[in-house]
């Protein structure tokens, strides 16, 4: 029986090139005005489970990620390191969700995938910095969970073995499966893409991008070929509570967004040198940047 393995992945906007129009009026993130980047703990989440793939014949990894239309593209580069296919929640009725509503809607999309015998994603996204996703939804799900994954030391039927990167040491610990692992940072970097894995996979497309495809021919092959074909889950595919998701289900609400728009006389060049780094100290603390 193929060992399978769900992994949690995220398209997130690009932090480092934040801007003034980066949110809306509601306090949500707006997408559409930053670049769209794999989130980099679910890489370091994928590649824990890739390493196990290469341990254990069968091994099914599937990919599981909510968001727009857009977002089928983290599903494709997964399947050019090796992933074996995906799923993308996409709804505009999911727009606007919280930790709470976006958990809930995965662990009911986990329920329909069904046959899993390890989840794993990584500790947090950058465009929230919450790491409550993941534990989340291992509660939904009844799960065992553990956080802050460094390494999979072994995985096997019934049960895994991981190390924790904590804040002062590491710990190793054993959990029954199935299980949810939220994955550190600090875990082994992903590895890059495979080129005969991307002449595969390239071409494999959503439902929503095959509407768009011009070419008949390239169509009725994608339609002919179920490894190239992304499946999406809709709120009607789903057994959701409507109140429980989007906007209407998320009980967080942004009281206030403050845009920092750092200018180049933000910036100041000091020497290597103990006054000039006490000076700095200084005006850090007199300006509230830090204490």
């Amino acid at each position: 029986m193929a060992f399978r393995i769900i992994v949690l992945a995220k398209q997130v906007p690009d932090t480092r090139n934040v801007g003034e129009d980066a949110m809306k009026s509601d306090g949500t993130v707006n997408r559409s005005a930053l670049p769209a980047i794999y989130n980099p703990e679910d890489l370091n989440a994928l590649e824990q489970a890739l390493q196990i793939k290469d341990k254990i014949k069968d091994t099914e990894i599937i990919i599981l990620t909510m968001g727009p239309p857009r977002a089928a593209d983290i599903i494709r580069e997964s399947m050019y390191r090796d992933a074996d296919k995906g799923y993308l929640i996409t709804d505009k009725r999911f727009a606007g969700a919280d930790t709470l509503a976006t958990s809930y809607v995965i662990s009911k999309a986990i329920e329909k995938i069904g046959n899993y015998d390890l989840i794993i994603s990584g500790r947090q996204a950058i465009d929230g910095d919450t790491a409550q996703v993941g534990p989340q939804t291992a509660e939904k799900l009844n799960l065992p969970q553990i956080t802050y994954a460094e390494e999979i030391i072994s995985c096997e039927k019934g049960k895994i073995t991981v190390k924790r990167r904590l804040e002062r040491g590491i710990e190793v610990v054993e959990s029954s499966l199935p299980a949810l692992v939220t994955v550190h940072g600090s875990a082994a970097v992903c590895r890059p893409k495979n080129s005969k894995l991307f002449m595969k996979y390239k071409h494999a497309k959503t439902q929503t991008e095959l509407q768009t495809i011009d070419d008949d021919y390239m169509n009725q092959t994608i339609k002919n070929r179920a490894y190239l074909q992304i499946e999406e889950l809709s709120l009607d595919d789903l057994s959701c509570e409507e109140c429980k998701i989007g906007l209407a289900g998320s009980p967080t609400k942004v009281k206030k967004i403050d845009n920092v728009v750092l200018q180049g006389k933000d910036s100041k060049v000091i020497a290597d040198k103990d006054t000039d780094i006490k000076h700095l100290m200084n005006d850090l603390i007199k300006n509230h940047t830090l204490g």
